[in-house]
């Protein structure tokens, strides 16, 4: 059974650090710009409450994706890391988890939530088209060319996702 949970535990917490080095090497690109080693380094971080968490994806008790909202303003918080191992896909995994990231920053009292994806992660657009996000113009500097940026209005979301 599939289970989304909050990483609180050394043990969970360093699931989603290998997590998050598995997501870098798949999605192919260099992540220094974000200063990704100093983001291992210090988990949870800038993912830490009260104004993030990180959520891990646990299917017959093994991790097998994570996904982490962190504050980019007041009342925007930016969807980040969004990852479900390959040979774990098709479970429904990142649906899961961005409803749960959704429903958390809803907790955490954001207003909008931003995110930002590659135009080859079809997948993934076709995910967040599904659940309210719209594109929008770059927030930020990316030496990442096509960059498809997105947010999605949670005030607009009445149903409670909840984990």
């Amino acid at each position: 059974m599939l289970q989304i949970v909050h990483a609180r535990t050394m043990q969970e917490i360093e699931n989603v650090r290998k997590l998050f080095l598995e997501y870098q090497r798949w999605l192919g690109h260099d992540l220094t710009f974000q200063h990704f080693d100093t983001e291992l380094a210090e988990l949870p971080g800038k993912y830490a409450p009260p104004t993030g968490c990180l959520l891990l994806a646990v299917y017959e008790n093994k991790p097998i994706g994570c996904v982490a909202p962190r504050k980019l303003k007041e009342s925007i918080c930016e969807m980040k890391r969004l990852f479900v191992r390959t040979e774990h896909r098709n479970l429904g995994a990142g649906r899961a988890l961005v409803e749960a990231i959704i429903s958390e920053a809803k907790k955490l009292g954001y207003a909008k939530m931003r995110l930002d994806t590659l135009p080859s992660m079809q997948r993934a657009i076709t995910l967040y088209k599904s659940l309210g996000f719209k594109e929008i113009e770059s927030y930020y500097d990316t030496p990442i060319e096509g960059t498809v940026f997105m947010e999605l209005d949670l005030k607009q979301i009445t149903n409670d996702l909840t984990i």
